[in-house]
């Protein structure tokens, strides 16, 4: 009965956002402040019946009811609870229901937290985020219908695939899909901002919390895949340029670039059309990377779906909402006219700049992800796009951004001063060229582009607090007043600088990634190997029994310089249920470098490989992106986000009284 109340509020919360995608945006047409407000009634309605058809999906994936064949296909009565509830993401069924979980959940933000938008506005955007939500409800309803019965039920299910039977796959997509969906609220108010023919410092006032909320939460959803597959996948690797995983990148990249526009329309009332085509198209990415995962184009391990009818259904949509929104800002964004004016040299020339920047680094990861499944589809050769391009393409894109990065802040608005700006940062450049020449001498002389990277990190992370320096005039007056100057900053100043230096950290394990060093050797019991300046002795390997697997459990034993260091335990677990192998690695984290071991198969003579990474400074990759992420929540907390707008909505809420 759980089972069919879930699948019963599916059905009605289509109708209801039915309802919400109609009758607000007449009533926005008409004035009528009545019908405006259906549409936060009908938001609320449906994150509650969405809410109620999760929870009892995940319930019968808690109780292991086989008779749900999504159950039976997907779960095992012996899977420990985490992966039981995870489970329910873990497939293509369940995954969409988390996606229109997300979108209700972000449409019923808008409709409580919204109180100090225009109603109209917020009318017309809650009507676009239910024609949102009653697309992805015929997907599920007709195509991928999570509550399916099966008759008669059997006596266990299939199981999770062992590879997603990890923590950080439980954690990584509900944090993925609140940043991708998240977007569909940028993107409702942009289409609404182009029915109404307005967009001011208000309206990015508005979406720039809402655009950094989702952007926090992609960064740590692509964060935590790119930690999983490092640690999970054993090939002690933590980016593929896979295509899904760009899929995630490339709204990530775009939205990174809206934030940042979104402050030049606020401040200096300009770039509206192009922060409006920004806001479409970052979602619009976002149901490209649905439409690649679920499609069946593509072969991957992130990939839920083969089969083509789903994918031409969500093809469908992606034309409806994509080449809609395009067309209405093709007719519209001609009259959204920008009133400041600013030199090249200038804050604005900087965030422009980067704008330009991160949507041409876009552009490339989207040509060599797309381009080979364009050609294989019209029946050409098959292509394999991997490292070399995109290293070769979007690196050094990203060379010039970080350098922006780091002089934009301290110009000026509108006028600014190139040379003071660069005069003021000589700290940095002098912690670059202390890095390099250190780097130099440490490598002897190394890969140049990874010295120069590692560089260039430490000089934008200089020039950040450089920055915030300036900003509270330090060592320029009295200590205590720039005490107080830093204790009345804004906090979403605070933001800022926390997240650009995060992503300097970031820079820096990326390029230490040149560094790494790997040895595989098959050793015997005792046997050992050199990595690094550590000696590696495989002491023995003995068989465990696990909650639903076996595992040949390696005792390895970790000496530097004479001296044991540590003992790790790397281990292969075989799943009987779905007679499947996976590895799990032992990793000894730390500050500066990692040592990575992964144990490989076995011989006939009882030998065993094991393979040893050392790996300095990965543990910055994903240090930098939580950095980034904490960056944005700071800004998030700013009070302005929550009052400062109340005088347009003041205005606004003035409604004749014969439209009531």
């Amino acid at each position: 009965m759980i089972v069919e109340t879930g699948h019963f509020a599916l059905i009605l919360a289509f109708f209801v956002a039915l309802a919400q995608s109609v009758i607000p945006l007449i009533g926005a047409s008409r004035r009528h402040i009545g019908w405006m407000a259906v549409g936060r009634s009908c938001a609320i309605a449906v994150f509650l019946l969405i809410a109620l058809a999760m929870a009892a999906l995940m319930h019968a994936y808690v109780v292991s009811d086989f008779s749900v064949i999504n159950v039976a296909q997907n779960s095992h009565s012996d899977k420990p609870l985490l992966y039981r509830i995870s489970g329910v993401w873990s497939n293509h069924e369940g995954s969409m229901v988390l996606w229109v979980f997300m979108l209700a959940l972000c449409s019923a933000a808008v409709a409580v937290f919204g109180d100090n938008l225009p109603p109209a506005l917020r009318a017309r955007a809650l009507a676009v985020q239910g024609m949102i939500a009653v697309g992805f409800l015929l997907f599920i309803l007709f195509t991928s219908n999570p509550f399916l019965r099966v008759f008669p039920p059997p006596a266990n299910g299939r199981g999770l695939n062992p590879v997603l039977q990890d923590p950080g796959l439980a954690f990584h997509p509900p944090f993925l899909y609140l940043g991708y969906v998240g977007f569909s609220v940028a993107f409702a108010f942009a289409v609404a901002a182009l029915i109404e023919g307005k967009v001011d410092a208000a309206w990015a006032r508005w979406v720039r919390p809402w655009t950094l909320a989702s952007w926090c939460a992609l960064t740590i959803g692509i964060a935590l895949g790119s930690w999983w597959a490092y640690y999970t996948l054993g090939w002690g690797g933590w980016w593929f340029w896979d295509p899904v995983e760009n899929a995630s990148f490339m709204p990530w990249l775009l939205g990174t670039a809206l934030i940042h526009s979104s402050i030049v329309v606020e401040k200096r009332d300009t770039l509206k059309s192009w922060t409006i085509l920004l806001a479409l198209i970052t979602f619009s990415l976002s149901l490209v990377g649905t439409f690649l995962v679920r499609s069946g184009v593509l072969t991957s391990v992130h990939a839920f779906a083969t089969d083509p009818a789903r994918g031409m259904f969500i093809l469908l949509l992606l034309i409806v909402a994509i080449g809609g929104s395009l067309t209405l800002y093709a007719v519209r964004a001609p009259a959204l006219k920008g009133g400041g004016l600013f030199a090249p040299v200038s804050r604005e020339g900087a965030l422009i700049l980067n704008n330009l920047l991160l949507s041409c680094g876009c552009a490339a990861v989207f040509l060599g992800t797309l381009y080979p499944l364009f050609l294989d589809a019209m029946g050409g050769p098959k292509l394999s796009v991997g490292f070399p391009f995109f290293n070769r393409t979007f690196v050094p894109l990203m060379v010039p951004m970080v350098m922006a990065l780091g002089v934009g802040p301290m110009l000026a608005w509108k006028r600014g001063d190139l040379l003071g700006a660069l005069q003021r940062l000589w700290a940095g450049y002098l912690a670059a060229l202390i890095v390099v020449l250190a780097m130099i001498y440490a490598t002897e002389g190394g890969p140049v582009f990874a010295i120069v990277g590692i560089g260039l990190a430490a000089w934008l992370a200089v020039a950040v607090l450089t920055e915030f320096a300036e900003r509270i005039r330090l060592f320029r007056v009295p200590l205590g007043d720039s005490l107080r100057r830093a204790v009345n900053l804004p906090r979403a100043t605070y933001g800022m600088s926390v997240a650009h230096f995060g992503l300097a950290v970031s820079i820096a394990g990326f390029a230490a990634s040149a560094f790494d060093r790997e040895a595989i050797e098959v050793l015997k019991s005792g046997a050992s190997m050199d990595l690094a300046g550590y000696t590696v002795r495989l002491d023995k390997v003995e068989r465990l029994q696990g909650p639903n697997y076996i595992a040949d459990d390696a005792t390895v034993t970790v000496a530097q310089g004479g001296t044991t260091i540590a003992t790790m335990h790397p281990q292969r677990r075989f799943f009987p249920l779905q007679q499947q192998t996976t590895g799990q690695t032992a990793i000894r984290s730390g500050l500066l470098a990692d040592l990575y071991l992964a144990l490989g198969e076995s011989d006939s003579s009882g030998n065993w490989t094991l393979r040893a990474y050392w790996k300095p400074l990965v543990s910055w990759i994903w240090s930098g992106a939580l950095i980034m992420a904490f960056g944005g929540l700071v800004s998030l907390s700013d009070r302005r986000w929550r009052i400062g707008v109340a005088s347009r909505a003041r205005r606004t809420n003035a409604v004749p009284a014969g439209s009531v």
